[in-house]
């Protein structure tokens, strides 16, 4: 694609050397400028309300404010943004709430350079920019059993190490709710016990550590 003016592209990722290997990519096709570089969601949000940017090439866990919160934000401020993430998160729920927050392309940080700049340029074009892996990842998503609130709630304590009583104490809840709760989470993960069920979370982009 050539048009009169380049696509104006904001970078937010929290390393500066990758955030500099993708202004020397995006610099080097005569359709495309960076405007501006973001080292945490705080300032990629102020820094897209400073340049209006085409499109803001997002990392999606960012020190400050993670990525699916600024898409949130920048989305509800401006609707027709245009946010393509570019992360090494390739869990069904990243993808999930990155998409349903207003993202119009998610892509993994070992995307071919060539892939890169077709995705900036399809989004561009008011495209999306879902590689089939991705796509499969999404679909997975929808044939899982998903956790409730409270299910997430449990799991993330888990994934910190509390125990059953420690988790009813922090939910004020009973401790047979919580076992309750685990039991059914574990279920839905198809994990065996308390250790699967945290790895299977991470995996997938429910739980952090």
């Amino acid at each position: 694609m050539t048009q009169a003016e380049p696509i104006r592209i904001l970078l937010a990722d929290d390393h500066a050397i990758l955030r500099e290997g993708l202004r020397t990519i995006i610099e080097l096709e005569p359709d495309m400028k960076v405007v501006g570089e973001a080292g945490d969601g705080l300032e990629a949000i102020e820094l897209y309300r400073l340049t209006q940017p085409d499109i803001l090439l997002l990392d999606l866990y960012m020190p400050q404010l993670e990525g699916i919160q600024v898409i949130q934000r920048v989305c509800g401020e401006f609707p027709q943004a245009r946010i393509l993430v570019l992360t090494t998160y390739g869990g069904d729920e990243d993808i999930f709430g990155s998409l349903k927050a207003g993202a119009k392309g998610y892509l993994l940080k070992d995307t071919p350079r060539r892939k890169l700049l077709e995705a900036l340029r399809a989004v561009q074009c008011g495209e999306r920019a879902i590689p089939p892996a991705v796509a499969a990842k999404m679909a997975e998503r929808f044939s899982n059993p998903q956790l409730t609130p409270r299910e997430l709630e449990v799991l993330r304590c888990v994934a910190k190490g509390k125990s059953n009583k420690e988790i009813a104490s922090q939910l004020f809840v009973q401790e047979g709710t919580v076992k309750t709760h685990v039991n059914s989470l574990l279920r839905k993960l198809g994990a065996s016990g308390r250790t699967e069920a945290v790895t299977t979370g991470l995996r997938r982009g429910l739980v952090r550590l």
